[in-house]
């Protein structure tokens, strides 16, 4: 990776260098919301560098309320406006020196969902993740299901729930039936649980009957963000046998607000896990296509700090994006520019990397304790979750910031 230097000032565990520069939507007091890059503490206004002529781009697409217009243009105009900015950082005879109403503190402003999302698939892509829930609640000796490393599995949700960072979410009711229970009962969940995930967005629309191959699938993912897919196991519990998910999961998923590009990721593509039994030909795939992204889950409540309780990564992913993609396309589905795709819970080997609470407190037969000794199985309200994920390599850090929220009771 080339270094650069900046004439910026950013913090040196910045997520979001010179190296990063992602893309979001942000609006500063009564403002009208409008397209931002982060640098450092800072936003750089993408309409008014426009305005002053330094961009090749008419800044009616960054006046925007969403990014689906602009990175509709395509990578070629995309990734271009990218390193326009980044070059005009770097250069020391800059003229955004100039010109400093450019740049926004971040601190000042409020962000927004940066795209519309029409349509959301969530995958269960981690066979660490896959393999705990079916030891709970299947065969421990035969926990996957048989098409499980076949198929890169997932089901279609609910696009409209998706929220930003720093939205609070509603504890959801539904109805709950224990073993011991004759007749299912409408309550409150009580199993609220989060889902360490990352989700990629849609920036290449298809049409109804084509299909995009592993190779070309890069080409249709604009970039990556965090992703919470809260989750209620106890509604989940009841009604996933026949459908699939469905109260449990639409009622909220935040996502963070700034959406890192694959080309700022590039140096941190590594090789994924073997994949045994060999898979079908339209899911080969050739080279790295896993991305070394270092993720971390806090909780904290009304009462206590922040307690770490899960580090993860996203290269344990068994079935990796350009995988989904495939396979998510291959009957002829089509793709939409500000689709989001997550990939399900990121689960590693050992505990300390379980994605979920699920997993960490196995089924809420082992509390775990927040630092002011209050113990938990599963998210009470007034509790916080907040998730980050960042990539180094060679001192060059390429981060996403955090997804945020907190739960409070139901209406």
């Amino acid at each position: 990776m080339t270094t650069l230097n900046t004439w910026v000032s950013v913090p040196e565990y910045s997520d979001f260098s010179i190296y990063n520069l992602p893309f979001g939507i942000f609006s500063v007091n009564t403002e009208a919301p409008k397209g931002g890059i982060a640098i450092g503490e800072q936003i750089v206004d993408l309409s008014a560098v426009s305005d002053l002529g330094l961009l090749d781009m008419d800044a009616t697409f960054f006046n925007r309320s969403t990014l689906n217009e602009f990175i509709a243009l395509g990578k070629k105009i995309t990734n271009k406006v990218r390193l326009d900015i980044q070059k005009l950082l770097v250069i020391e005879n800059s003229p955004l020196k100039n010109h400093p109403e450019v740049f926004i503190l971040q601190k000042d402003a409020k962000m927004h969902l940066p795209v519309q999302v029409g349509d959301y698939t969530d995958f269960y892509s981690s066979i660490e993740h896959a393999t705990n829930v079916g030891k709970m609640f299947r065969d421990p000796e035969n926990a996957l299901l048989p098409n499980w490393r076949h198929i890169p599995v997932g089901y279609h949700g609910r696009a409209s729930s998706i929220v930003v960072s720093g939205t609070d979410i509603h504890r959801p009711m539904g109805q709950v039936k224990t073993n011991d229970m004759k007749v299912p009962v409408f309550k409150a969940s009580g199993n609220l649980d989060f889902e360490l995930e990352m989700g990629f967005v849609v920036g290449k629309s298809t049409e109804l009957g084509e299909r995009v191959s592993t190779k070309d699938a890069a080409e249709h993912i604009f970039g990556l963000v965090l992703f919470n897919d809260w989750s209620a196991r106890d509604i989940q519990k009841w009604e996933y046998v026949p459908l699939g998910p469905f109260l449990g999961k639409s009622f909220a998923s935040s996502m963070s607000p700034w959406i890192v590009t694959l080309e700022a990721l590039e140096p941190f593509k590594v090789q994924g896990p073997e994949q045994q039994p060999e898979v079908l030909s339209y899911l080969k795939y050739e080279g790295e296509n896993n991305y070394d992204i270092q993720l971390e889950v806090g909780m904290s409540s009304s009462t206590s700090e922040e307690t770490t309780v899960s580090k993860s990564n996203f290269k344990y992913m068994y079935w990796n994006m350009m995988q989904q993609l495939a396979h998510h396309t291959v009957n002829g589905c089509n793709l939409n520019v500000g689709d989001v795709m997550a990939s399900g819970t990121i689960s590693g080997k050992d505990e300390s990397s379980y994605g979920s609470l699920l997993e960490i407190s196995w089924g809420g037969k082992k509390p775990f304790e927040l630092k002011d000794g209050s113990k938990r199985t599963f998210i009470e309200d007034n509790d916080t979750v907040t998730m980050r994920g960042f990539a180094e390599k060679e001192g060059k850090r390429v981060g996403f910031g955090e997804v945020s929220g907190t739960i409070i009771p139901s209406k």
